[in-house]
């Protein structure tokens, strides 16, 4: 059988790590935007002697740890060989979320074939990104849409993630090499100090939610939590006079809302760029 669908990027502002015993209770509170470039996969499936999955990403071969942790828990013990072809519209390890998007959109094709909910493949796609260190919010912003804020780590409806309304267009820059998130999270003194600002901006976001605090905030947090290179800090600064930036969690790149021409033009100068829109329609199959 064959089936696909797109799952969005996802962009995280500012966030504090949350770990816990139970995997679906693990996570981060945050805010972000999910986006309109994302991932799109295509899953075939065939009666085999063993179980058996092979991923390809933009037409080459990948090792896809976390796609295929996630298709494995699906699967269970079905003896089938599974196939998965994913494009992706956007950079890995960049702060875009491609890990989550490559992951969960494998992962609700594959329910449907299966005839599995679609709450099981986002626990398969949550439960994956945490055990292979690919990340620890983008699933549960997802599985909200939209500009989100998670109020509660984990996975909803263990997880409690608000909307705020907007679908402003947004534009990125890759400004420096990727960042392996896992690199990131699993560093004592970066954690501790993600942490330490993480958790205010959240709270402080929930007493005035809008998408213009959320870029105040982002741009705070990437001053204090001392993970933003002096090149992210300058392009901030450049791109201050036509909207608002910040560093993409976690990546050498930047986001911005405003002037979308202009950021555009701007941002060109630093590095490849690419423009969408906040996306509010979420996974979906096609």
């Amino acid at each position: 059988m064959r089936k696909a669908a797109f799952c969005p990027g996802h962009i995280t502002g500012f966030f504090e790590i949350c770990r816990s015993d139970k995997l679906l209770s693990t996570g981060s509170r945050g805010a972000g935007f999910c986006l309109t470039l994302g991932a799109t996969s295509a899953v075939n499936t065939a009666d085999s002697e063993r179980q058996s999955i092979q991923v390809s990403i933009n037409g080459r071969e990948s090792v896809a740890s976390v796609t295929k942790h996630s298709l494995r828990y699906l699967a269970e013990q079905e003896r089938l060989r599974i196939s998965v072809s994913t494009t992706l519209d956007l950079p890995v390890s960049q702060g875009f979320g491609m890990s989550a998007a490559g992951s969960l959109s494998a992962s609700l094709a594959l329910a449907d074939i299966l005839g599995k909910s679609r709450q099981k493949a986002f626990e398969a796609a949550h439960i994956a990104e945490v055990e292979r260190g690919g990340g620890l919010g983008d699933i549960s912003a997802l599985h909200r849409g939209g500009v989100t804020v998670r109020k509660k780590a984990g996975l909803p409806p263990i997880g409690k993630v608000l909307r705020i309304d907007g679908e402003p267009e947004v534009v990125l820059c890759v400004v420096g090499r990727r960042m392996l998130t896992k690199s990131v999270l699993t560093n004592p003194a970066k954690a501790r100090a993600i942490n330490a600002t993480g958790s205010r901006k959240v709270d402080e976001l929930l007493k005035k939610p809008s998408i213009y605090r959320f870029m105040e905030l982002s741009a705070q947090f990437t001053q204090e939590s001392g993970l933003a290179s002096r090149r992210i800090l300058d392009v901030m600064s450049a791109a201050s006079k036509l909207g608002m930036a910040s560093m993409s969690m976690l990546g050498s790149s930047v986001f911005a809302v405003g002037d979308t021409t202009g950021l555009s033009r701007v941002l060109s100068d630093f590095g490849d760029t690419y423009v969408c829109r906040v996306d509010i329609r979420g996974p979906r199959l096609l």
